[in-house]
């Protein structure tokens, strides 16, 4: 492993974690455990060798480990240890600090990831607009989906199922962008079948009023 040899706490923590495409895994295990596949899928560029090596690496380190599901899914799954889970606050303020040097547009950039939607939703959630919540909401992107619980001004974001939730919505990256960022409001998003809601109608301006990156509340 090759180490910046400083007595510095930044430098060691670099020394684990400063190589590329390393947070980004981390990221996208935030929501959960995920198989290779999942990881190929939400880091697109990165090489199925160059994901071996640092999930490796990252295994070897304590950040990471590997177990098998119970059947029938029977997949191996690679998820964070509670040291890898402790990077979380630092992921979020790198992605607060990042937001101002986001480009200009999607044109030409992918789309973000289940696991970069999840980061922006915890980096963004506005906890004052959440006092008193208890609601747990479903975003559905394609067979994708996150679960989000808003509970007294504090948000948990995860991969799996939906049901049992208060309302679930149905759409797509880029309208879930527009929304997030206030470039579309949400009685345009419904009305223009943007947005499929299962549960009340104004249930997405609620969920907005607590995960908006810019601006005002929806």
């Amino acid at each position: 492993m090759k180490s910046y040899n400083q007595f510095c706490a930044l430098a060691s923590a670099l020394d684990y974690v400063g190589e590329r495409w390393t947070l980004l895994i981390i990221r996208e295990l935030l929501i959960g455990p995920r198989r290779f596949k999942d990881l190929m899928d939400g880091l697109p560029g990165i090489s199925t060798n160059l994901l071996s090596n640092r999930l490796k690496t990252l295994e070897e380190q304590g950040i990471l480990c590997r177990r098998v599901l119970p059947p029938p899914a029977g997949s191996t799954v690679y998820e964070l240890t509670l040291l890898g889970q402790s990077l979380e606050n630092a992921i979020l303020e790198l992605g607060r600090w990042g937001a101002r040097l986001l480009p200009a547009s999607l044109e030409g950039v992918a789309l973000p990831s289940l696991g970069a939607i999840a980061v922006a939703l915890k980096a963004f959630f506005h906890a004052e607009e959440a006092q008193g919540v208890n609601e747990t909401y479903g975003l559905q992107f394609g067979e994708e989906t996150l679960r989000v619980r808003v509970r007294e001004g504090e948000v948990q974001v995860q991969q799996g199922e939906s049901q049992g939730s208060d309302a679930i919505f149905h759409t797509t990256m880029q309208v879930f962008l527009g929304l997030f960022t206030g470039q579309i409001q949400p009685a345009e998003a419904i009305s223009g079948g943007l947005v499929w809601i299962e549960g009340e109608s104004d249930a997405l301006s609620r969920f907005l009023r607590y995960c908006y990156v810019q601006g005002t509340p929806n």
